[in-house]
């Protein structure tokens, strides 16, 4: 059973990917400054400008400073367009700024160079979400799945991938979809609210419990039976800080849908404690 908390977890989905690849950027970048260039051709950065360039990027992201993190990696791909860890990384930040069509670009291409990583469908799935691409999403959402089943053992292990960032007012919101729902009260979509800065301030789970589930089935037998539940969508800050009811809803656990109630919860209700400009 996974340990961290959601905040690592969701940001170990995202950049676990990306920084357990950096050794490419590393050869990438040597091999690039060996290239004969051609007569009168612009000299490409050396290898330690560029591995400079990932570091700094590298650094940046985790410190939620993604523009300049994008910056970066898109310094070392014009010397290496061909680098895989700086494609990745790219898509990353360019997720964090909510460029779409952009994180796409870079993290298509880094399955185009390393098709067998599948650590590369959790940024593409980010990537789809943020370009509105919701067919290719939810094929990847699939396919990460089949992966959590069959595929390598780290994959096994995971309990669930970032599925897409969004702004709601002055906060981002990281929405984590999990293989498996979590913990004591069934836990299926875990939405946390982060300040510009990145820290986060507050949490809305989508939750399904057996207990509430059990009452609930005995009084609508029919749509039990065809495979739908009772939610409930709750939230709470940090630890010991009060929990809110929010809402309940009955039907399946449907992404999109579940998506439009979070977000006019956050918009009408704003976040406990925060300024009213924030909400």
């Amino acid at each position: 059973m996974d340990q961290r908390t959601p905040g690592q977890v969701v940001r170990s989905a995202l950049l676990l990917a990306c920084f357990a690849g950096v050794v490419f950027a590393q050869n990438g970048a040597e091999a690039s400054a060996q290239a004969t260039l051609t007569p009168g051709a612009a000299a490409a950065p050396t290898p330690v400008s560029v591995n400079v360039a990932m570091t700094q990027g590298m650094a940046a992201l985790k410190a939620d400073q993604a523009r300049r993190a994008l910056t970066d990696f898109q310094q070392v791909l014009q010397a290496d367009p061909n680098n895989t860890a700086a494609n990745l990384l790219a898509s990353t930040a360019a997720v964090e700024t909510f460029q779409g069509q952009l994180a796409v670009q870079y993290a298509e291409k880094a399955k185009q160079l390393d098709p067998k990583n599948w650590k590369i469908h959790t940024t593409l799935v980010a990537a789809y979400s943020a370009a509105g691409m919701t067919k290719q999403r939810d094929e990847e959402r699939a396919l990460l799945r089949e992966l959590h089943q069959n595929g390598p053992p780290d994959a096994r292990l995971a309990t669930g991938f970032l599925l897409e960032m969004f702004p709601v007012g002055a906060y981002r919101v990281d929405a984590v979809d999990y293989f498996e729902p979590m913990g004591r009260f069934h836990t299926y979509y875990r939405f946390l609210v982060r300040r510009a800065d990145g820290k986060r301030v507050w949490e809305v789970d989508v939750e399904s419990d057996d207990f509430d589930q059990k009452s609930w089935a005995a009084a609508n037998p029919a749509e039990a039976a065809g495979g739908n539940r009772q939610f409930q969508i709750t939230g709470h800050g940090d630890e010991g800080s009060n929990p809110v009811d929010y809402r309940m809803f009955s039907g399946r656990p449907d992404y999109d849908n579940i998506r439009v109630m979070v977000v006019e919860i956050l918009r009408s209700r704003g976040v406990p404690g925060a300024p009213a400009s924030g909400r």
